[in-house]
C-alpha cells in the first residue's frame, strides 16, 4: 500500500514538473517564436537541457506536447463556439472566429507550430532553434496537427448534420476540407492583413453557408446542431 502512494506521489510530482516546464516552454515561444530554442527553454525553467531531454525524450516529444497543449485548447474554444445557443449560421461564423482569433491573438506560438523557418534567418543560429535543430522535421510534427482538428471537426458535424447517404464519411470530409480551409485563408491572412477578421469570417462563412443551410439537424440531447 506504501509503495503504492509513494508510486502515485512521483506520478503526480512528475506530471506537475511537467507542466511547469511546458509553461516555461510557452514563455519562450511566445518571446521568440520560430527562433525559441532548447537551450532558451531549459534555461527558462532553470535546468540544463539533459534534464530537458529526460522529461520530453528529443526535441519531437516537446514540440508534440507543446502541439498538444495548444490544440486541446483550441479545440476547447471551438467545441464552445459549436455548442453555443445560436442560429447555425452565427455559429458557424463563431467558429471561423474563434480559430482566427486564436492565431491573431498568439502569433509567435502560431509561426512557432506552423512556420518554424521563419526563424532561420535571425541572429540566432538555425542550429540554436528548437525547430530547425539537426534532426528535427517540424513537418511530421506539425501536419498531425490538422489533422486532429480535421478528424475532431468532422465528427461533430457527423454527429450534429444530417447529410444523407454516407453522411459519416461526407462529415470527415466537411472537417479537413474546412480545416484546411481555416488554416490555409487565416495563414495569408495572418501573414498579409488584407482585411478584418470580420470580414474574412464572413466571406469564409458565405463560401460554406450553401450546402450548410440546406442539410438538417441531427436530434443532439442537451445541445443544439450544427
Amino acid at each position: 500500500m506504501e509503495s503504492t502512494r509513494g508510486a502515485e506521489r512521483a506520478r503526480t510530482a512528475a506530471e506537475i514538473r511537467r507542466r511547469e516546464l511546458l509553461e516555461a516552454a510557452d514563455r519562450v515561444v511566445l518571446r521568440d517564436g520560430p527562433q525559441a530554442s532548447m537551450n532558451a527553454i531549459a534555461a527558462e525553467a532553470g535546468i540544463t537541457k539533459p534534464i530537458l531531454y529526460r522529461h520530453f525524450g528529443d526535441k519531437g516529444g516537446l514540440y508534440r506536447a507543446l502541439a498538444k497543449r495548444h490544440t486541446d485548447a483550441l479545440l476547447s474554444a471551438l467545441r464552445a463556439a459549436l455548442d453555443a445557443p445560436a442560429e447555425r449560421r452565427a455559429r458557424v461564423e463563431a467558429t471561423l472566429d474563434t480559430y482566427l482569433a486564436a492565431i491573431e491573438a498568439r502569433p509567435q506560438v502560431y509561426r512557432f507550430l506552423m512556420h518554424p523557418a521563419d526563424g532561420a534567418d535571425s541572429a540566432i543560429s538555425a542550429e540554436a532553434s528548437l525547430s530547425t535543430e539537426q534532426g528535427f522535421d517540424v513537418g511530421r510534427h506539425s501536419a498531425p496537427l490538422l489533422r486532429r482538428l480535421g478528424e475532431e471537426l468532422g465528427q461533430v458535424i457527423a454527429e450534429r448534420v444530417d447529410l444523407g447517404p454516407d453522411s459519416e464519411l461526407t462529415a470527415r470530409i466537411w472537417g479537413h476540407g474546412i480545416v484546411g480551409m481555416m488554416h490555409a485563408a487565416g495563414d495569408w491572412w495572418l501573414g498579409d492583413r488584407p482585411c478584418s477578421r470580420e470580414r474574412l469570417v464572413r466571406s469564409l462563412a458565405d463560401l460554406l453557408w450553401g450546402r450548410l443551410a440546406e442539410a438538417g439537424d441531427r436530434d443532439v440531447k442537451g445541445g443544439p446542431g450544427f
